[in-house]
Order: C-alpha cells, then sequence, then structure tokens
C-alpha cells in the first residue's frame, strides 16, 4: 500500500468539496482496504466520511424507511423498522461476512462497491428501493435496479457518493425473503436470490419482484420469473416455474467459486425457496 493523505470532514458538503478525482471516500473500508493492499486502488487522498453526523441512521420516513448510507449491517440486523416489515433486507445483513464485518461494512458501501454478489443489493432491488446520491452540484434519486453497470462499476459520477437508501412503504398483504448459497459461512456468495411478492384481496399475486446476485456482471431482476407469477395464484407449479424463468435470465459464468452449471441449478433451488417464503410472509405467517 503506497502512502495517502487521510482526510476526516465533519461535515457533507465538506467531504463533497474534497471528493477530487484523485481522491476516494471511505465508508467502512472493508472493500477498500483490500483492494489498496493489493494496489488494484491507488488514490492520492482517502476521504473518511465516518464522521459526518446524521448519514448512520434508520428512520421512517413517508410510510417507508430511510437509511444512512453509513449504516452498519449490523445497525440494519438489529432494526426493529427493518425486521418488522422488511424481511429480506434483515435476512441479508445477518449473513453479511463475520460479525467483526458486520460492524464495518456499511449499506452505501455494500452498494457502491458494486459487487455482483453484493447480499443486499438483491434485497433492496426487489423491494423497490432507491439511492440518494450527492456531489458538489446537488442531489438525485436512483433506483438501485439502475446502479449497476459491471463488476465495481456504477452510474454515480465523478466525486458523487450514495448519502442514503430509500426503502417505500410496504404495502398489504406484501411480503419479502433472501436466500443465498455460500462455499463457507463468511464467503461471498456463489448465487444469492431475494424475492418480493403482493397478493390483491382475492390472493393473487398482483405484483413480484424477484432479484439475483452472483449470476451475471451486475445483481440483476428477472423479468420472465416475475412475469410468470404476476396475475395468479399461488401454488407450488408456480414457484417451479417462476424458478425456471429466473435459470433462463441468469448469466451465470466458471469461476472459482463455482461452475456456471451449479450456480444455475442453485438460482433454481434458491428463486424457488424465496418465491415460497415470501408467499408465507405475505399472508402474514412466519
Amino acid at each position: 500500500m503506497r502512502p495517502f493523505n487521510y482526510l476526516a470532514p465533519t461535515r457533507l458538503d465538506e467531504a463533497l468539496s474534497l471528493l477530487t478525482p484523485q481522491a476516494v471516500p471511505l465508508a467502512g473500508g472493508t472493500d477498500l482496504f483490500l483492494r489498496m493492499e493489493r494496489r488494484q486502488t491507488q488514490p492520492d487522498t482517502v476521504v473518511d466520511l465516518k464522521r459526518i453526523p446524521g448519514m448512520d441512521g434508520v428512520e421512517a420516513v413517508d410510510g417507508g424507511i430511510r437509511i444512512g448510507a453509513l449504516a452498519l449491517m449490523e445497525t440494519l440486523a438489529a432494526s426493529p423498522l427493518i425486521s418488522d416489515a422488511y424481511d429480506a433486507l434483515a435476512q441479508s445483513a445477518r449473513v453479511v461476512g463475520s460479525i467483526q464485518t458486520r460492524n464495518r461494512a456499511t449499506v452505501g458501501g455494500n452498494l457502491a462497491n458494486a459487487s455482483p454478489a453484493a447480499d443486499t443489493a438483491t434485497p433492496l432491488m426487489a423491494l423497490g428501493a432507491a439511492v440518494e446520491a450527492a456531489d458538489a452540484g446537488g442531489t438525485r434519486e436512483i433506483p438501485v435496479h439502475e446502479l449497476f453497470l459491471g463488476p465495481g462499476r456504477t452510474v454515480l459520477r465523478g466525486g458523487e457518493i450514495v448519502t442514503a437508501v430509500r426503502v417505500p412503504a410496504l404495502p398489504a398483504r406484501a411480503g419479502s425473503a433472501f436466500q443465498r448459497c455460500v462455499r463457507t459461512a463468511m464467503d461471498i456468495a456463489v448465487v444469492n436470490c431475494a424475492a418480493f411478492l403482493r397478493l390483491d384481496a382475492d390472493g393473487v399475486i398482483a405484483e413480484a419482484r424477484i432479484a439475483l446476485g452472483a449470476v451475471g456482471p451486475t445483481p440483476m431482476r428477472s423479468p420472465a420469473a416475475e412475469n410468470r407469477l404476476k396475475g395468479r395464484r399461488f401454488d407450488a407449479a408456480a414457484a417451479v416455474e417462476a424458478a425456471a424463468c429466473a435459470v433462463e435470465d441468469a448469466s451465470a459464468i466458471d469461476d472459482v467459486r463455482a461452475s456456471a452449471d451449479y450456480r444455475r441449478e442453485m438460482v433454481r433451488v434458491l428463486t424457488r425457496r424465496a418465491v415460497e417464503d415470501a408467499f408465507r410472509r405475505a399472508q402474514g405467517e412466519a
């Protein structure tokens, strides 16, 4: 790791003014420090965001929730505002790395790092969340499903950072769930999947969102699986058919962690499980 300047602003506007092309923001650092140690990233300046107040909480806003970008994974896992309604997000936060990692890693960093296997990306996509992004010129809102361009690449402009994540209010008769497959307890996901279902008054699936991770260059939605579910009553066949559609949408590859064939089979298994679990929760079952 080569020498760098370390800056620790205490205001957001100050931090944004310091983010030159040669500077990188620091949130939890669980990914950044590894890249710096391996000389994959060699910034002249590191701008530590952790001393900026008001960016690490979870609050109820407009019927939904607003999560500060510096909120820790352990904060997400323990928050009643999340665990009481947003099951998929709580489930994903509880399995990120080790307890030490969960007390360093932040939700903003997990998204901005743009790993195809990011555990919070798929539940946030399934829940219809958006990130708040800011730079010296102002702020904007980006749907999470539009954030990613490729491994390590997002639509964030130079000098722009994620400041918060907004998750909309959970409708009545709706539920979500998260599933993942790993090689070891603290490894990144070989495949992960999140599902969101909303039922109408007659029990028909009115809305469905299925998101997949680690099966393509970015976390992704599965339109085919969603369309297979919408407008029908849930049964075992619906979950199986949606899972088969998700396999067709996935762009699984061979790498050191798993073969493409294994990933496709895990997409089938995890999508079915996530859809079944989301349906149970939409019906009010634990």
